[in-house]
């Protein structure tokens, strides 16, 4: 059935489902829930062995197959590149550090495709900085310094090593480039009084020109992806990624296929419960701040405000090169700090309900639904193109793309629609397999959701 323009699919008839209580941290440690399945079932497995199986060879074996079964379960870890050779370019982190990036060398048949993913940082408020304050505390951590980064960190869902996790991408060269400036990778000044560089986009330049210098300049396959803050910096940057590339070869061969995958990045200016637009108010800060807006797409920027364009729904539109939208209708870092945050809820009316579905009312739930019609209606004109994919789930959620208990396509895993998971859906919509333009049911916390609720 339609709805908005956009071929619409669902698991199963929609109805109004009995509201779950959204146990959020669910969301993070999902993987841990898998790890330990896998190993209970290992050990199972190995203690019910034959009769002259006694108690030592028992623990022996059971020790061995948990081991296994750990090391099996347990998410590759990458370790860490600064890219030194950009601070020549004025290419820094906030606090005047080299930016950093990850690599993990593809292999076999992935040996010349690539994905780069842009990374997300979950804080509290945002993953970008629009005042003094918030801006100190950034430079002082991982956020905003080289120097405090992980030396290595985990690759999962998207960015997994695992063909039964990730079968479209798990042997492609996968690079996670760490995100240091605080807005979205697309900020352009120098702080003087508190030493604040705001050098977004020279990182973004620098580190893509240095990954070509690598080998992706000659990659056959090319996928720029990112979650939340990434997410949208995947949609202010898509097409300078395509740009990247050669439309055609020397020889007038086939070019890099580049596409783009924005992961919870279609943050909306919508109005909050006080009527206001909280959103909206932090992203004027932030493109006023860090001088985001020589950056921000030229298509969008000659009609609208600079502040406008930093949100996507604005941008989308414009974008030439195929992109996939993969997003949850009930995203719940905008229901917490976009519609509902403290200031525009000074009573903590909506308290409850931001962190337990079950205890929103009947009128909170009406505002949520309707954030997900804007949602719906938002991308009306992007389904239109035949090349762009879309994956809107009614879940309470917020990054999908990179976890595996939300990406993975094993049995329960991924939310559906259809019986098509997030996993499957991407690497449909990216290889041509089948056309995705998939949005679920109006009604939250429907069984898609798994493991979300």
């Amino acid at each position: 059935m339609g709805e908005a323009g956009v071929l619409t699919t669902n698991s199963k008839p929609c109805r109004r489902p009995v509201l779950l209580a959204a146990v959020l941290a669910v969301v993070l440690v999902g993987s841990f829930f898998v790890a330990e399945a896998a190993a209970d079932e290992m050990t199972t497995t190995t203690m019910s062995g034959g009769k002259g199986d006694r108690g030592g060879g028992r623990k022996r074996r059971r020790r061995s197959s948990r081991r296994r079964a750990e090391a099996a379960a347990a998410p590759l870890m990458v370790p860490i590149t600064v890219l030194k050779s950009a601070a020549d370019a004025g290419a820094v982190c906030m606090d005047g550090t080299s930016p950093a990036y990850h690599l993990d060398p593809g292999s076999g048949a992935g040996n010349n495709s690539w994905i780069v993913n842009l990374e997300n940082v979950r804080v509290q408020g945002g993953g970008w900085c629009n005042n003094v304050r918030a801006c100190q505390f950034r430079k002082t951590s991982r956020r905003g310094s080289s120097d405090l980064m992980e030396k290595e960190i985990p690759f999962g869902g998207i960015m997994s090593s695992s063909p039964a996790d990730n079968p479209d991408f798990y042997n492609w060269n996968r690079v996670k480039i760490r995100y240091c400036d605080g807005a979205s990778f697309a900020g352009e000044g120098f702080d003087k009084e508190n030493g604040f560089y705001f050098r977004g986009q020279r990182i973004w330049d620098a580190v893509i020109r240095h990954l070509l210098s690598v080998g992706m300049a000659s990659a056959d396959q090319a996928l720029l992806t990112g979650c939340s803050a990434g997410g949208l910096a995947v949609i202010l940057h898509c097409d300078e990624f395509q740009d990247f590339f050669p439309r055609t070869t020397a020889g007038g061969g086939r070019a890099t296929t580049v596409k783009c995958l924005a992961d919870a990045g279609l943050f909306l200016d919508a109005v909050d419960v006080s009527g206001g637009r909280s959103l909206r108010s932090y992203y004027s800060d932030i493109v006023a701040m860090q001088g985001v807006a020589p950056n921000l797409p030229p298509a969008c920027t000659a009609r609208l405000d600079a502040t406008s364009c930093f949100f996507p729904q604005n941008v989308i539109d414009g974008i030439k090169t195929p992109i996939f939208l993969l997003n949850a209708a009930y995203d719940v870092w905008q229901i917490q700090e976009s519609l509902a945050p403290n200031g525009a809820d000074p009573g903590g009316a909506w308290r409850a309900c931001k962190s337990n579905r079950s205890a929103c009312d009947a009128s909170q739930m009406k505002f949520l639904q309707d954030f997900r019609d804007q949602m719906v209606a938002s991308v009306r004109g992007f389904s239109g193109s035949g090349s762009n994919g879309l994956f809107i789930n009614s879940c309470f959620a917020h990054c999908q793309s990179e976890l595996p208990a939300t990406w993975s396509n094993a049995a329960g895993g991924s939310p559906a629609i259809q019986n098509k998971g997030i996993a499957r859906s991407v690497g449909d919509w990216y290889f041509g397999r089948a056309e995705v333009k998939a949005i679920d049911c109006p009604y939250p916390c429907d069984g898609t959701c798994r493991h979300i609720i």
